[in-house]
């Protein structure tokens, strides 16, 4: 059966699903969510998912949301991106920090600098956020000096979650040649063979809103 990724282009949280999921093999497709027109706030979307968010996984009976169970979800199926047994840990640790301090903040700093109209941009919020993300910046990149991955000698669910914004050309105060152990890693993933950028790998695209 094949597994379905309820998800959207834009969403650096649903890329870090699509991406597990497409570098692990397993059988699956995206399923498109309308998310800038508001079809997440729908009654049956909330049936599908009450967190009203994505991605939303669904596999048979199985249905999970959170970007980082449903790495984990890849994980127990297929045994990839796990990391040793010594280091289930330290993957978890680094998924956990990338969702509280990573990406969750780069995910709002771009979408007010990018999605919503100009005149309505908080400036002040947007340097606050920025200020913020230097310094989770920062932790990545000195976690990677010397290291080709995160965590362990290949890529886990750490790589795969904290790279889950890092790929979009939007402007968020984020700039790849700052930071050349980020730089690096980047581009480690993105010549894993299978690799695809978000909008090659899931449905919606700011151009289709142009």
């Amino acid at each position: 059966m094949t597994i379905k990724l309820h998800c959207f282009g834009e969403s650096g949280h649903s890329y870090k699903a699509a991406l597990a999921l497409e570098l692990s093999g397993l059988d699956w497709e995206p399923v498109f969510v309308d998310f800038f027109a508001g079809q997440h706030r729908g009654e049956d979307y909330r049936n599908l998912n009450v967190m009203a968010e994505a991605p939303v996984l669904i596999d048979g009976d199985i249905r999970l949301s959170q970007s980082g169970v449903i790495q984990q979800y890849i994980t127990d199926q297929t045994g990839k991106f796990g990391g040793a047994p010594d280091e289930k840990y330290e993957v978890l640790r680094w998924v956990l920090w990338d969702n509280h301090k990573l990406s969750s903040q780069v995910g709002m700093t771009r979408f007010l600098m990018n999605f919503l109209p100009e005149d309505k941009r908080p400036k002040d919020v947007i340097g606050f956020m920025q200020g913020r993300l230097k310094a989770a910046f920062a932790t990545l990149e000195n976690q990677l000096r010397g290291r080709d991955w995160l965590v362990g000698n290949g890529m886990t669910n750490a790589d795969l979650t904290c790279c889950g914004y890092l790929f979009y050309d939007e402007p968020f105060g984020f700039d790849r040649k700052d930071y050349p152990n980020i730089d690096a890693w980047l581009t480690r993933i993105s010549e894993t063979p299978g690799w695809k950028h978000p909008y090659d790998l899931m449905p919606g695209n700011p151009s289709d809103r142009a």
